[in-house]
């Protein structure tokens, strides 16, 4: 993944608020719904990670770190953090999807095994569970794009077996599986793609149908024998951006016993910087066309703050200029617009996401389904079938 890509994916956690004129919401003003839960509530990021943003973008493309120092992991404890699905592996480049996926798998293990205090992999909920019990942080190994299969679905056997926990069937843009959400033809799963899916089935992988055109998306949840998920998102009824999913998607993926996890994105508004309220409708409609068993959080971003705000704006603009030059980039993507919500950010961000919760009369069960438990469950029905 290229430093610019890393910076803004990983980096995604939080700015000053006065930088962009939005109301802060206090991390420690929590409503009594949530003081009284008698323990602290699992939250699982479905798609997200703790790479530190402000240590240099070779730093964080270390292999020997993975941009993840003592700050990352404090920052990440601090803020309740059971476990995580850390994108690794190609997404899109110059490099060899196959060899640069297998050698990031190995640099994770690796990291692992030195921060085994801190961290710990996850291969099914109990490692989860395991990983709460020990105050340590659960990495799920997870892909956003499926093109390191090559031609050969067997490979999905490879990966499973070296941990990857969740496969994305596509990126924005079409590959050998099918179409991405950017593409207008939208032509859906292929044949290959099929048998991808076939072999994610057998091998009790996640599908994970993020990204995905809406063809894509259908097809999948009709070929799929097991439940699927959609690990990051927003709501097109609300927001009509491509990167959203219709309420037609969200329904089927809740029927087949799966999850939906809504992002701290840009694509939670149009043209404009969307904060928590707007990530609290999107939920919120989540669950009237879901259920609440379904709906959940992922982030598609990092835990740390952001210090120095006029550098990461100044990558911002590079990477949102280089990812619509290389026609990988989503309707959406601005600038202006950070990829991050100002005012629910830093280690304070999931507690004063569950207080917004209670204040909308959303009861503690409710919102601890919503911080992590819908995911486990979900997770549970395939990872441990």
């Amino acid at each position: 993944m290229s430093s610019k890509r890393q910076f803004l994916q990983l980096a995604a956690a939080s700015v000053c608020q006065a930088a962009l004129s939005l109301p802060a919401f206090s991390a420690n003003a929590f409503s009594s719904e949530i003081t009284t839960m008698k323990t602290q509530p699992m939250i699982i990021d479905s798609l997200g990670g703790i790479t530190n943003p402000n240590l240099t973008p070779a730093q964080q493309e270390d292999e020997l770190t993975m941009g993840i120092d003592q700050r990352a992991i404090d920052d990440a404890l601090a803020s309740g953090l059971t476990a995580f699905n850390m994108t690794m592996g190609y997404v899109f480049g110059q490099e060899d999807p196959f060899e640069q996926t297998v050698r990031q798998i190995a640099a994770w293990d690796a990291l692992i095994r030195r921060k085994s205090q801190s961290l710990r992999k996850v291969w099914n909920v109990k490692d989860i569970q395991a990983a709460r019990a020990n105050k340590q942080l659960g990495v799920i190994y997870g892909f956003q794009n499926a093109v390191m299969m090559g031609d050969n679905e067997q490979r999905v056997g490879l990966f499973a077996n070296l941990g990857v926990r969740v496969i994305q069937l596509t990126y924005n843009t079409r590959n050998t599986l099918g179409d991405g959400s950017m593409v207008p033809e939208n032509h859906g799963l292929t044949e290959f793609g099929r048998k991808v899916v076939h072999e994610l089935n057998r091998h009790r992988v996640l599908v994970d149908l993020s990204h995905s055109g809406e063809q894509t998306c259908l097809d999948a949840i009709a070929v799929s024998s097991q439940p699927i998920i959609i690990s990051h998102t927003g709501c097109r009824a609300l927001t009509n951006l491509p990167r959203n999913k219709t309420d037609r998607e969200l329904r089927l993926v809740a029927d087949s016993g799966g999850f939906v996890g809504i992002y701290f994105m840009p694509f939670l508004a149009i043209d404009r910087q969307p904060g928590a309220q707007d990530l609290i409708a999107h939920i919120e409609h989540a669950i009237h066309v879901c259920g609440e068993d379904h709906v959940g959080i992922g982030t598609d971003g990092s835990v740390s703050q952001i210090d120095d705000m006029q550098g990461y704006m100044a990558e911002l603009k590079k990477e949102v200029d280089h990812r619509r030059s290389t026609g990988i980039g989503a309707a959406g993507e601005r600038a202006d617009i950070v990829p991050f919500l100002p005012d629910l950010s830093g280690p304070g961000k999931f507690m004063q996401l569950a207080d917004l919760l209670a204040k909308r009369g959303h009861s503690s069960g409710r919102i601890e389904k919503i911080l992590g438990s819908n995911f486990m469950s979900a997770a549970e029905r395939i990872w441990a079938a």
